[in-house]
């Protein structure tokens, strides 16, 4: 199944993050793909703890300078990239000083869920559409990975419905347990700045719920770990979206 275009969004793979099942898995994905012929992109959060110099990630000049609004405020969105380290596979890094710069990925020292995580999600998930829309490059497979890339779909479905650039892609959402915070209660004026409302997730704002949401606006639903927690599990028995079973990533193509 070579010559397709095949999107990866994700907030970890390695070597840009280690030891987490996530971050291994979307690794193999991506460059078995890539090695089987396909044009393979990756798009990621370019947290603070990922290395400019190790990586060498350079900017692109050409995407970058764009702002995205969130919540009637201006955000520079700053687009970087580097080859996966030994391999010709790209790897783009959505970016802003303010969202992304700290060392922490979703929560401070003490524990605590940053207070922007929902801002920082929505800038991730925009940031991403816009900027594959500027390269124009049409995928025709978006694969998600994490709990920020789950704002796509739901954006995608509603605020950028009328435009047709993704519309023949076809998405898939790959589910993790990640850890379950509490987001901004004011991301229901956030969203609707957007014109998105009506989201069951915002009875009950969550990393999860928002996972949990975006099944609905997805093709095909999968386990990327094997056994999820309870609600996970629960949310993806009872989905009417398309599912699959957890695959090892040989037979991912399969769902492909």
């Amino acid at each position: 199944m070579p010559n397709q275009k095949i999107l990866y969004i994700t907030t970890e793979m390695y070597p840009y993050q280690e030891d987490t099942n996530m971050a291994a898995v979307v690794n193999k994905m991506a460059l078995k793909m890539h090695n089987e012929g396909n044009d393979v992109r990756v798009f990621m959060p370019r947290f603070g703890q990922i290395s400019e110099r190790k990586f060498q990630l350079h900017e692109v000049i050409r995407l970058s300078g764009m702002n995205i609004i969130i919540n009637d405020l201006d955000q520079p969105l700053i687009i970087k990239v580097a080859s996966l380290p030994g391999e010709r596979l790209q790897v783009y890094f959505i970016d802003n000083e303010e969202y992304f710069k700290r060392k922490q990925y979703y929560f401070d020292d003490e524990g605590n869920p940053f207070d922007d995580n929902d801002e920082r999600a929505i800038f991730f998930a925009r940031g991403v559409i816009e900027t594959i829309k500027k390269l124009n490059w049409v995928p025709d497979v978006i694969h998600l990975n994490g709990w920020m890339s789950s704002f796509v779909p739901i954006y995608l479905k509603t605020y950028y419905e009328s435009d047709t650039y993704f519309k023949d892609a076809k998405i898939v959402l790959s589910l993790y347990n990640e850890k379950d915070a509490v987001l901004d209660k004011n991301i229901n004026e956030k969203l609707k700045f957007d014109n998105i409302s009506g989201l069951k997730a915002l009875d009950n704002p969550t990393i999860k719920s928002f996972v949990i949401e975006s099944m609905n606006y997805v093709d095909t639903v999968v386990k990327g770990d094997e056994f999820l927690d309870e609600d996970l599990d629960k949310a993806f028995n009872e989905t009417a979206t398309q599912k699959s079973e957890y695959l090892d990533v040989d037979s991912i193509n399969q769902l492909y």
